[in-house]
């Protein structure tokens, strides 16, 4: 980890949907310490500012992807950036979705709109060593069709089962309408044996982690990943307090069992 950030270069640049974009970041000299999946950069815009995206692609060579939707100022200077823009990077930052404590059992990947973007790396890590996985399960929500990030790659991801949802649909949709929880109802896991890992929303992600812990997946290992205001990203600021927590070094990945009396808490 590194508190200076490193210059990076816009090498790719795909639109997901009309306000996001998947950037890949390729060093132009030394690179960054090796990413884990669920954890996050600091992406500065020179000129503009510093804002924390989660990686959703690790690449050789010390490259990174990174989907970001146009939202504020620094997001919206990323999310224009053209191939050739530099771009400073920090990190790694954060907690990783801790897939080494998922050997064998099942795994229930559950994503709401851009929060598909942290699980991705994810995903992509289980499906090279299938063997030390049991079943994988990605259930993915959106507001409309439109909506719906990585879809020609979702389609190719080889998994147990893979459920897509939207709130509104557009003419033609065919698929899931409701919420991405409704789509529990047919993913194939052993709930005791089972961990989950969840993003998206604040409130899907509530919703489907209780809904997880009533089917019987235990507290410990529901994974969710949490977002505050982070600004320096080494725990010194407190911008990203939560309670306890210290999102930047504590987070974003938190269990369920230590992150829902925060949730529960309104306003904290």
């Amino acid at each position: 980890m590194t508190a200076a950030p490193l210059p990076y270069r816009v090498a790719e640049r795909r639109h997901e949907t009309p306000d996001t974009v998947t950037i890949r970041l390729e060093p132009r000299g030394p690179h960054l310490p090796a990413f884990a999946p669920g954890q996050f950069a600091m992406l500065y815009a020179f000129g503009v500012g510093e804002v924390p995206v989660s990686v959703s692609g690790i690449l050789p060579g010390g490259a990174l992807q990174h989907t970001v939707r146009r939202v504020g100022a620094v997001s919206r200077a990323l999310w224009a950036s053209e191939v050739g823009t530099e771009v400073g990077v920090r990190g790694p930052f954060g907690t990783t979705w801790g897939l080494a404590d998922a050997e064998r059992g099942d795994l229930v990947v559950v994503a709401g709109g851009i929060g598909l973007a942290p699980l991705r790396p994810l995903i992509r890590a289980v499906r090279q060593e299938p063997g030390r996985y049991g079943r994988l399960n990605v259930l993915v929500g959106a507001r409309t069709p439109d909506d719906v990030i990585y879809r020609s790659e979702l389609q190719e991801w080889d998994v147990r089962f893979r459920g897509v949802c939207v709130d509104r649909p557009t003419p033609g949709w065919r698929g899931r309408i409701g919420v991405v929880t409704s789509l529990l109802d047919e993913a194939l896991f052993r709930p005791a044996d089972t961990t989950a890992f969840v993003c998206g929303p604040e409130v899907m992600m509530r919703a489907t982690a209780r809904e997880l812990a009533d089917r019987g997946v235990p507290a410990r290992r529901i994974q969710i990943s949490l977002e505050r205001n982070m600004r320096c990203a080494t725990a010194h600021c407190g911008h990203c307090q939560l309670g306890p927590l210290l999102l930047c070094r504590d987070g974003p990945v938190v269990a369920y069992d230590r992150a829902a009396p925060l949730l529960a808490v309104r306003e904290l």
